[in-house]
This record gives C-alpha cells, structure tokens and sequence, in this order.
C-alpha cells in the first residue's frame, strides 16, 4: 500500500489527463457526436463502446510498453517524459487557439449499414487508428509511472482510465442525442477549451518535473 500511496499523486494527475482529453475533441468524440446528433441515441453509444473498447486496447499496450521499457532501460523514462510534456503543450496550443476562435465544432453525420456491430466495429477501428489515443497514452502512462514503481501500478491507471473511458463516451452519446445538451456545448465551447489549455500547461509542467 505505501507504492500506492507513493503513486497517488501521479496517478490522479494521469486520469486528470485522460480526461480532459476526452473533453478534447478529436475525430473519436467528434464521430459520437455526429452519430448521436444525425442517426439517434443508440447508433451513439454503440460507436462510444467501441470506442471506449479501443481506448482500453491502447491502455494495456501503452502499460505493457512503458513497463517493459522501464525494466529494461529506465533512463529512457526521461526520454519518454520529454515527449508526452511537449505533446501535452501542443494539444494546450491547440485548445487555446481553438478558444480564441470562433469556428463551431463540426460533426459529420456517421450514417451506416449493419446496426449497432457496424458501429461498435467502426468505433473501434476509429480509436486504434487514432494517433491521438497512442500520444495520449504515453502521456498518461507516462505520469503514472517511474523507475522501481511496482508493475500492477500502472494496471491500475489502465482499470481508472478504462472506467472512465466507457462512461465518458457513453455519456457523449447520451448528452449529444439531444438538442439543449448541443446547442449548450456550443455556447460554453470556448470556455471548455480554455479550461483544458490551462490544464494541459499544468500536467506538462507535473511531468517535466515528476521524479525520474
């Protein structure tokens, strides 16, 4: 228990990421969106469980790699930390222009053949394929997880995460499939995006300065 304790405080700062990037849209959340908005409730969540099972996917990866990389060669964590810091700075960049913006978020409607399998299976395929997801990994991961931290530490980012992920996007495909829940994101949109600059500058700076 005391590794855990030891781990709390970057654990917390990883599922803070983990979650404002799902605040973050990206081409996952933005499909949700267009099938909750354009074919109705159910196309939605089905896509949100495939995409939530793909997040799952890229979590076990991303804990098996990092794990086997600080095993074999712990000084590359600094390395890895270095990356995951920048890409959380652009992903900051990219949420501040966008607040300055005054563009609407556009969502495509995702019409498809083949019921609630076809969307699940698109929704996968959507997530595994979605660079974002891996950068977005390694940076959770990454805070989570040092030289001599135990190995189930890190299976515990991936269970957090993934409970999370599947509630999150289950939530999108609720909310998205009705009107005021739209037109109100749209109005709180630029400070949304605001908020998740802020917050992206501040896991940057807990991981350039995380322990090693």
């Amino acid at each position: 228990m005391q590794a855990l304790e030891i781990a709390l405080p970057g654990i917390l700062v990883a599922y803070g990421v983990f979650v404002m990037g799902m605040f973050s849209p990206g081409p996952n959340i933005l499909s949700i969106m267009g099938a909750s908005m354009g074919v109705g409730r159910d196309a939605g969540k089905s896509l949100a469980l495939g995409i939530a099972t793909g997040s799952l996917i890229w979590g076990l990866l991303a804990w098996g790699g990092l794990t086997t990389v600080l095993v074999a060669y712990a000084s590359l964590m600094t390395v890895i930390k270095i990356a995951g810091a920048v890409y959380l700075l652009w992903l900051a960049f990219k949420s501040f222009r966008s607040a300055m913006s005054y563009r609407d978020i556009k969502a495509n409607a995702l019409s498809l053949s083949g019921g609630a399998s076809a969307y699940f299976h698109r929704g996968l395929l959507i997530q595994m394929t979605n660079p974002k997801a891996a950068l977005t990994w390694t940076a959770t991961m990454s805070l989570g997880l040092s030289p001599g931290a135990p190995w189930w530490i890190g299976g515990v980012i991936v269970l957090g995460t993934g409970i999370i992920s599947f509630g999150g996007h289950m939530a999108y495909a609720v909310a998205f499939s009705t009107g005021p829940m739209v037109a109100g994101f749209a109005k709180a949109r630029r400070w949304v995006e605001t908020g998740l600059g802020l917050f992206f500058c501040f896991a940057s700076y807990k991981l350039l300065t995380s322990r090693t």
